[in-house]
């Protein structure tokens, strides 16, 4: 006959800790999947697009352009560079605070894209020219015209923030928390939806 494990003796917390450690986990996975697929993107186009005129595809609804932008769409801030690796800080340390409570594998998703694409475009301004935390992003997609005149041209980076930042705020509207619970479910004494202690 087995002993009943001793009150404290971490088995709780113990299991209580997987579903943070796979979310942190996913998060951790997707963020360095983007960072280097836009660092592989970025190095192709240097190597593709420099000296060339812009490429057609999808009958001119995507061009292939090669530019550097010193500040953010619509070269915003292009004057103020060194303004954007500090905003990035920020967005990375909010990101760790983030991941203090993450249990959801859809919000960690969401926050490793986030993650990624703030490295990616990071990754550019500190070690690209004209130099250190001034350096131009590398851009190189541009939608409807060869020159960003419909659209900013962009990069797998910015696609990545886009796209995290849309989930964000699709798992906010539809309730879904951080912790992995649902925004306005009951829960028992141990955080246990209602109901789900029930069907156990």
């Amino acid at each position: 006959m087995t002993a009943a494990p001793p009150a404290g003796s971490g088995t709780t917390e113990t299991g209580a800790g997987a579903p943070r450690r796979k979310a942190v986990s996913l998060l951790l996975g997707v963020s360095l999947v983007s960072l280097l697929a836009d660092l592989g993107t970025k190095q192709l186009a240097l190597a593709e697009l420099t000296g060339r005129e812009p490429v057609s595809l999808l009958g001119g609804a995507v061009y292939l352009t090669l530019t550097r932008n010193s500040g953010a769409a619509w070269s915003i801030g292009s004057d103020h560079t060194w303004v954007f690796p500090l905003i990035t800080f920020g967005v990375i340390g909010w990101i760790a605070w983030m991941a203090l409570r993450l249990r959801s594998l859809p919000w960690a998703v969401s926050l490793g894209l986030v993650l990624g694409g703030a490295l990616g475009n990071l990754t550019d301004r500190i070690f690209r020219a004209p130099g250190h935390f001034v350096g131009h992003v590398v851009d190189m997609v541009s939608l409807f015209d060869p020159y960003g005149q419909v659209w900013p041209v962009f990069n797998l980076a910015d696609s990545s923030l886009v796209c995290g930042v849309v989930l964000a705020v699709f798992l906010e509207l539809t309730g879904r928390q951080r912790d992995g619970s649902r925004a306005g479910a009951e829960t028992t004494g141990d955080d246990t939806p209602a109901g789900q202690k029930e069907r156990a």
